[in-house]
């Protein structure tokens, strides 16, 4: 059962509204509405964001995601936001060239990530296999859409919707919402888009978390501090979902190649994009790129991205420069 939804007015303009759902905080932010249609809208927004997890999670072995995975060379009738949302992966698996691949479900299952874990409350260790037990994906992922039935075919892999499944219930969210109100964001566990001026009519502002900040401790200041007017935006970061395993810290972030937690020399990566489902792919992809090689596969892709060092160098990309109102040079300090 969905989570009750809590309400405040920030401002005479602005009204918030939070609830729970794919494992996180959802903030709906309306301007310029009153009480009962705000309500009436963060309600439809909830239930869009209970019908995309319960389609998608990987968590319960009976839905639809998880019934396909369990056979997965076989056609499967799938909900709408299912349908979509896996051929949404496929095409950022095929648009990235494979830096973007939910095949990684059993990478994540071995190292002991096969049900929701607490990170919140930090030290973090399960039960699980090494974390360099599984190989990775030796071909090309190849889905099948029957459009007309609407069904897929995985095949032969399991896969994994839950970032991009975040990202495109943001989207599809903001889709819902338009109409309602002079302006609207919409805030899931970190992925973010907006519409209109904001509530004091100079924009949305979004702030960049430090991640050499240990989950758990008091927060510093921001890395960055951004411009998100009419945009959206997207964190891959290991700050919060690590943990250890066969003696070894692991996090969520998967590099495909490997079918091992990404090493790749970076904390964070902070992606601004007219898409939010896209910010999720590409700041997923930049983290697997890693350090040395994320600038100059930024600027090739024409991304708008921010990301930090383990040794807490923070980057900025050309194309995100307009958007960066203020930053560090260092996180972590």
């Amino acid at each position: 059962m969905p989570e009750p939804i809590t309400s405040s007015t920030a401002t005479p303009a602005l009204r918030v509204h939070s609830f729970r759902a794919m494992a996180c905080q959802v903030t709906v932010q309306l301007v310029g509405v009153g009480t009962d249609e705000a309500m009436a809208a963060v309600n439809h927004v909830q239930d869009l964001f209970s019908g995309v997890e319960a389609a998608c999670t990987r968590f319960d072995p009976r839905s639809p995601l998880m019934v396909a995975n369990a056979a997965p060379r076989r056609w499967h009738q799938v909900p709408e936001s299912c349908f979509e949302a896996i051929r949404e992966a496929h095409e950022a698996y095929r648009i990235t060239d494979g830096l973007f691949d939910p095949r990684v479900l059993r990478c994540l299952q071995a190292n002991g990530y096969d049900r929701s874990l607490p990170f919140s409350q930090g030290n973090v260790q399960v039960e699980g296999q090494a974390p360099d037990s599984v190989g990775p994906a030796r071909r090309r992922w190849r889905p099948g859409f029957d459009d007309y039935r609407g069904r897929v075919r995985l095949g032969p892999l399991p896969i994994d919707l839950g970032g991009i499944g975040k990202g495109l219930a943001v989207r599809w969210a903001l889709t819902a919402l338009a109409g309602c109100g002079s302006s609207v964001m919409v805030e899931a566990g970190g992925d973010l888009a907006s519409r209109g001026a904001g509530p004091e009519g100079t924009g949305w502002r979004a702030a960049v978390e430090d991640p050499l900040v240990p989950a758990g401790a008091p927060k510093r200041q921001p890395v960055a501090v951004l411009d998100v007017s009419d945009l959206a935006v997207a964190t891959s970061s290991t700050r919060l979902r690590s943990w250890r395993v066969g003696g070894k810290t692991v996090h969520h972030l998967i590099d495909p190649r490997t079918a091992r937690p990404a090493a790749t020399g970076l904390a964070s990566v902070t992606v601004i994009h007219a898409d939010p489902g896209w910010a999720e792919v590409w700041s997923k992809s930049l983290f697997v790129v890693g350090a040395r090689d994320i600038a100059a596969h930024a600027v090739a892709k024409g991304l708008a991205a921010v990301w930090v060092e383990d040794s807490g160098r923070v980057g900025v990309s050309p194309a995100a420069r307009d958007h960066v109102l203020w930053q560090v040079d260092r996180a972590g300090s």
